[in-house]
């Protein structure tokens, strides 16, 4: 029987509750197709703070580099936000990322077609969008330097070299390759000197793939874009900071921030994480919608373990569940025959796992 290493960190607010589901599924979907997952668990972000002091623990990071996946809830709430900022949660974030060499962060945006009145657009506009942003998530202005704040002024640097573009650009284009065959790189080209580079190395590696087609656009016109005809859009592949940006509001256009998975991954391990925060609003309530964790399992399973009978039946579960009328209270008036808790969302997709 195989056997993988599952780091497995819940996390602040939400996280701890929304991974519980996504192990119920990932044990279900073990269980049907013949392997083994062995879960480490360890601290991260606020919690981790509280016990050790600091928001990335080594023993943390080290369990990371030797597992074969880190399976990620959230992290980040109020009680932590007047720390210095290298003491924040979301540093601890930044780190992993970092040292696990995950420089590529993959979300797709898919519309489930039970909830298109979820969204703000009308549903017209939402016919046949299946979008992927591919963002690069290690360089650009979150890790460059220097950095300063002083107290009449401020300075951020953004950074990127060839060798950086030219991995993550390989990285939408093979994704392209298994999709719809287009990548739109989004830039400001007219101004930053950044990404004329990227342009420059993304044409190159074009030539690689000429069955797909290439596209530039600025980031203020696919803004844009998104809201107006986000269905013209395969894979979006960008830096950092807008790929950071584009990608939430790539989320809103499905209707719940609760629904959409992410990946991030490229180098050693891979952390596979929803793309929502810790909402210590809602945190300990049952009402938070862990469909986002579920999906990301299923990423998790694609991605790092090769299990991708395991993770498509992750996926066609959680669409028959919300074809069924399942809705978590975040999605509860779109369609909703059951209302559900966080738990029970988690063992009706489990059960449906096993129908499969």
């Amino acid at each position: 029987m195989k056997r993988y290493n599952i780091c497995v960190i819940k996390g602040d607010g939400i996280g701890p509750e929304i991974a519980d589901e996504a192990i119920k599924v990932l044990d279900s979907v073990s269980d049907k197709f013949g392997f083994e997952l062995n879960y480490e668990y360890f601290l991260m972000g606020g919690a981790a703070i509280d016990v050790f002091g600091v928001p990335l623990p080594d023993e943390t990071l080290e369990a990371a580099l030797k597992s074969d996946a880190v399976l990620f809830g959230a992290i980040g709430g109020e009680k932590w936000d007047n720390l210095p900022r290298n003491l924040r949660p979301e540093s601890g974030l930044l780190k992993i990322r970092k040292s696990l060499e995950a420089y590529a962060n993959l979300r797709p945006a898919l519309i489930f077609d039970e909830l298109v009145n979820a969204s703000t657009l009308k549903p017209e506009i939402l016919q046949d969008v299946d979008l992927l942003v591919v963002r690069e998530l290690t360089g650009g202005l979150y890790f460059g330097e220097p950095r300063v704040k002083e107290q009449n002024r401020a300075y951020n640097t953004m950074v990127y070299t060839t060798d950086e573009i030219r991995r993550i650009a390989k990285i939408a284009f093979e994704a392209a390759m298994k999709r719809n065959k287009k990548v739109c790189m989004v830039d400001k080209a007219n101004v930053l000197e950044t990404s004329q580079l990227w342009r420059e190395v993304t044409t190159e590696v074009a030539k690689d793939y000429p069955e797909v087609s290439l596209e530039f656009m600025y980031v203020d016109n696919a803004a844009m874009q998104l809201v107006r005809n986000p269905a013209q859009f395969d894979v979006i592949l960008t830096e950092n900071l807008f790929g950071d940006i584009l990608s939430d509001e790539a989320s809103m256009i499905c209707g719940s921030i609760g629904l959409l998975p992410s990946a991030s991954m490229g180098g050693k391990v891979g952390i596979y994480e929803p793309i929502h925060g810790s909402a210590p609003d809602i945190a300990g309530q049952g009402i938070a919608n862990p469909i986002a964790m579920i999906l990301s399992a299923a990423m998790m399973l694609r991605y790092a373990l090769n299990e991708n009978k395991a993770a498509e039946a992750i996926e066609k579960a959680v669409k028959a569940v919300l074809k069924d009328g399942y809705r978590t209270k975040d999605i509860a008036k779109f369609g909703a025959v059951e209302i559900c808790t966080t738990s029970e969302i988690g063992s009706i997709i489990s059960d449906y796992v096993k129908k499969i």
